[in-house]
Parts: structure tokens; sequence; C-alpha cells
């Protein structure tokens, strides 16, 4: 397993926060779509338990998650 610093960590969800703030993409069914939603939410809640957040502003990943 590959280790991971908090700023990668918390990048990567970002991206997931974007992903999820985002336009569903012309090529995605309806389906396709609320799967990748939710498989982002699902990285978004598993992130935010993480026990290594000290002063990062995860109010954005939270937001998304709900």
């Amino acid at each position: 397993m590959v280790e991971r610093t908090p700023e990668q960590i918390y990048t990567a969800a970002m991206d997931s926060v974007h992903l999820i703030n985002g336009a569903r993409p012309e090529f995605m069914t309806d389906a396709e779509w609320a799967d990748c939603i939710a498989r982002n939410k699902a990285h978004l809640r598993i992130v935010l338990a993480y026990d290594i957040w000290t002063d990062e502003n995860l109010s954005p990943l939270q937001t998304a998650a709900a």
C-alpha cells in the first residue's frame, strides 16, 4: 500500500468535491452519474473519518458528502 500525506488525501478528496458539484458528463447515463456521485460521497465519508486532520478546511468535504 502506498503511504499518502494528508495533503495528497485532501487533494484527492477535493477532486471528489468538484466532481459531485459539477455537471453530469454527456457520455454518462443518469444511472451511471448517480452511481458515480454515490461512490464519491462514500469516498468523502471515509476520508472524513481519518484521524489525520489538523487545520484543513473540511467543510467542502462535509457538505459534498451529505
